[in-house]
C-alpha cells in the first residue's frame, strides 16, 4: 500500500529537472505524474476482478512485479516519450496493488482487528504521500532524477518478498465474479462508495487549493509551504491506526459517520477561519479535515469490506478505489476551477456542501452487516 502512494506523491517533484533535462514544456512534462494516475484509475476495478477470477496472491505478485520492473524502466528511460510510457506500466502494477491489498485485509485479519488493519493501511499510505516529496527531493539533488524512479526496484523486491513469504496461497478458484457493474445496483454499496468519492474530492482540493492560498495569502515561499502542506499528510498517517481502534471498538458506520462530520467542520472552518486567525486558522482546520478523513476512511472501508461477498472482495475494493481515485480527479479540475474563480471561502463552502451530502447519504445507507461493534480483542 505504501509503494502506491509513493509512485504518485514521488514524482511530482522531479517534474522541474525532467522539463529542463529533455528540453520540454509543463505540459509535456506532467504527463509523467498523469500516465500514472489515469493508468492506476481505469484499470483497478478489472485488476480487483481478474484477482477475484485467477488468485488474488497471483495476480498481486503480478502487479508487484510489474511496478518493480516500470520503475526500473522509468529510470534507465533515455526521453521522455518511454519514461511517460513505463509510469502508465507502474500504474498497471500500482492498480493490482491497491486493489488486491484491500481485499487481503478482509479476507485474512480477523473480523475483530478489521477496523485497526484499514487503519494502517491508511497510515501507511498517508506515510507514502508525505514522504515523496522529501524524499524526491534528497535524491534528486545526490543521485539524479533516476534514482526518483530506481527507489522502487528495492522496495518493490522488499514487497514482493514479503507478499511470497506470509500471505496464504489461493483457494481453487470459484469460478467468474462476473461483472462488476450490476453490484452498483446494490443500495447500501452504492451509499459508501458515493461518500467515498465525495470526501476524497475534497481532501483533494486541500491539496490543490492549498499551495496557491498559502503562497498568495501568506507570502510564503516554496520550502515554507511545503513544509506547512505536509501537515495534512503527517496527521494521516499518526490519525490512521487510533482511527481502526475507534472503528473496532464502536462499530464502523457510527465511525464513518464521526469521521464525515469531522471532516464537515474541518471545511467550515477552512472556509471562515483563515481571514481571522490567520496561517494557524488555515493549518488548525486543515488537520481537523484529514483526522476526519481517516477516520472516515477507516470506517467505510471496513463496512465495505465487510459486507463484500467472498469470491467478489477484490471487484469490491476495486469499486472502492476506483471511487476514491475519480474523487481525487474531480476535486483537481471543479473544486481548483472554484477556487481559481471565487477563492478560498467559497471553495470550502462547496466542500462542505460535498461533505454534508456525504454524511446525509451515510446515515440513510444503514448499517449493513457491519453494525455492531466487534468484540474487543485480548490485550497481550
Amino acid at each position: 500500500m505504501l509503494l502506491p502512494a509513493l509512485g504518485t506523491s514521488i514524482a511530482n517533484v522531479a517534474l522541474p529537472t525532467l522539463a529542463g533535462t529533455f528540453g520540454a514544456t509543463f505540459e509535456q512534462v506532467r504527463w509523467v505524474v498523469l500516465a500514472y494516475l489515469l493508468s492506476a484509475t481505469a484499470l483497478i476495478v478489472g485488476a480487483g476482478r481478474l484477482g477475484d477470477r485467477l488468485g488474488r496472491r497471483r495476480l498481486l505478485l503480478a502487479g508487484i512485479g510489474v511496478f518493480t520492473a516500470a520503475s526500473a524502466l522509468a529510470g534507465a528511460a533515455p526521453g521522455l516519450g518511454l519514461l511517460v510510457a513505463a509510469r502508465a506500466l507502474q500504474g498497471l502494477g500500482a492498480a493490482a496493488m491497491m486493489a488486491l491489498t484491500l481485499a487481503f485485509v478482509a479476507g485474512v485479519v480477523p473480523k475483530a482487528q478489521a477496523g485497526r488493519a484499514m487503519g494502517l493501511l491508511g497510515s501507511v499510505s498517508a506515510a507514502g504521500t508525505a514522504l515523496g516529496p522529501a524524499a524526491g527531493g534528497l535524491l534528486i539533488a545526490h543521485a539524479g532524477w533516476p534514482a526518483v524512479f530506481l527507489v522502487g526496484v528495492p522496495l518493490g523486491g522488499l514487497a514482493f518478498g514479503l507478499v511470497w513469504r506470509h500471505l496464504p496461497a489461493d483457494p481453487p478458484p470459484a469460478g467468474s465474479p462476473g461483472t462488476p457493474w450490476p453490484m452498483l445496483r446494490d443500495p447500501t454499496l452504492l451509499g459508501r462508495l458515493l461518500p467515498n468519492l465525495l470526501v476524497a474530492s475534497v481532501v483533494m482540493a486541500t491539496l490543490v487549493v492549498g499551495p496557491f492560498h498559502l503562497a498568495e495569502a501568506f507570502g510564503l515561499d516554496a520550502a515554507r509551504v511545503g513544509l506547512a502542506m505536509s501537515v495534512g499528510p503527517v496527521v494521516a498517517a499518526l490519525a490512521g491506526a487510533p482511527s481502526g481502534r475507534l472503528v473496532d471498538r464502536f462499530g464502523a458506520p457510527r465511525m464513518a459517520r464521526a469521521g464525515l462530520a469531522t471532516l464537515l467542520a474541518g471545511c467550515l472552518g477552512l472556509g471562515l477561519a483563515p481571514e481571522t486567525f490567520g496561517l494557524a486558522g488555515y493549518l488548525v482546520p486543515l488537520a481537523v479535515v484529514t483526522a476526519g478523513y481517516a477516520l472516515f476512511q477507516a470506517g467505510n472501508q471496513t463496512a465495505v469490506m465487510a459486507d463484500a461477498p467472498g469470491a467478489q472482495r477484490g471487484t469490491v475494493s476495486g469499486l472502492l478505489n476506483l471511487s476514491r481515485q475519480l474523487g481525487f480527479i474531480a476535486g483537481t479540475a471543479a473544486l481548483g476551477a472554484v477556487f481559481a474563480a471565487t477563492g478560498l471561502r467559497t471553495t470550502f463552502a462547496v466542500a462542505a456542501v460535498l461533505a454534508a451530502t456525504a454524511l446525509a447519504i451515510t446515515a440513510r445507507t444503514g448499517s449493513g452487516t457491519a453494525t455492531a461493534p466487534a468484540a474487543r480483542p485480548p490485550r497481550g
